[in-house]
């Protein structure tokens, strides 16, 4: 990478910084961002001081941010010299993956899997170590879960992967699905025909799939029934074979409902749950088929779970803190 990181003799014992030389001063300009902004948002996460000097960064700060720091900045660095982008969430991902290398003692590799999900429109990768092994578990077994809070990428990766396979051929059709029900409002309230009322809920699906695919294009596709986007009721009855198929918001499904759904997956077919056991919206006394699915389906071959905290939160950083708090607050209260 060309990368090296100094250490000036002569500095005060004092002044305690680590200096890293970049080759390419392009390649910098992007790494720092506009008017430093990448930086500014390194420094504000790690608690650390980025100075520029010509053609070199000089971290300034305790000796385990500033070694975390230049971890973060050399993989930004390999990043740009493969030819991809640096953003926000690129470098709070990298952030959150370093800080997660460095609680369990690993090396800090950042972005060094080369798994990239491309699509129409862009590519996507995974920003966490848990994503990682949610998309690999995706590719490698028919039924997968993810399980966890809010703004984790458990059904953006999701549908994601699913597009993915569909450009490449290997299904023939997305089938994406969710329950119809939200706290305190159900479909008859909602003025219009059934699919006017089942849109609102269906909303966030159609938000995936227009990022990774022309908007044009997904309409023409719906048209052909080659993606469907159908609340979970309306599954009753079909065996969806070579299909990628997505049941999003899973915990507010049915105990009835879930093994319903889990038993029209159909040959050559994916099927991936996602859920948040944390926002189940069903009536008092409902168990919810996604904490019984886990439970009986744990161990049977072919079955993957991944987990997801609020380390793996990938919207704006207060999310993560605002999950944490709650996290704390259950722990404590039991409620």
């Amino acid at each position: 990478m060309g990368i090296s990181a100094l250490t000036p003799p002569t500095k005060p014992e004092d002044i305690v910084e680590t200096i890293l030389e970049f080759p390419d001063n392009r390649l910098l300009i992007d790494l720092c961002g506009e008017y430093d902004r990448n930086l500014a948002q390194i420094e504000h996460q790690m608690g650390v001081h980025i100075l520029r000097r010509g053609n070199r960064l000089a971290i300034i700060g305790d000796v385990g941010a500033r070694e975390q720091a230049a971890a973060v900045l050399r993989s930004l660095y390999a990043r740009l010299e493969s030819g991809r982008g640096v953003g926000a969430g690129d470098i709070d991902g990298a952030l959150r993956m370093g800080r997660t290398a460095e609680a369990t003692g690993e090396q800090i590799e950042l972005f060094s899997s080369g798994m990239e999900l491309r699509t129409r429109k862009k590519p996507i990768e995974p920003r966490t170590e848990a994503q990682k092994a949610y998309v690999a578990n995706l590719f490698q077994n028919e039924l997968g879960f993810g399980i966890g809070p809010a703004g984790t990428g458990k059904t953006y990766l999701a549908v994601a992967v699913g597009v993915t396979m569909f450009i490449s051929g290997a299904v023939e059709k997305i089938i994406l699905s969710r329950p119809a029900v939200e706290a305190g409002e159900r479909l008859g309230f909602l003025p219009g025909d059934m699919k006017e009322k089942v849109d609102p809920y269906m909303q966030p699906l159609y938000d995936a799939l227009n990022d990774f695919l022309p908007a044009k294009q997904v309409q023409k596709l719906m048209e052909e029934k080659r993606i469907e986007i159908a609340p979970l009721a309306f599954m009753r009855g079909r065996t969806l074979a070579n299909a990628f198929v997505v049941l999003d918001e899973a915990q507010n499904a049915t105990t009835m409902q879930m093994k319903m759904f889990l038993t029209r997956l159909g040959e050559g077919s994916r099927m991936v749950i996602t859920g948040d056991r944390t926002q189940i919206d069903l009536p008092r006394g409902v168990p919810s088929g996604l904490q019984e699915a886990e439970r009986i389906l744990q161990g049977v071959k072919g079955v993957s779970f991944n987990y997801f905290t609020s380390r793996d939160v990938v919207r704006h950083p207060l999310v993560a803190r605002i999950i944490e708090a709650y996290e704390a607050n259950e722990a404590t209260t039991g409620r």
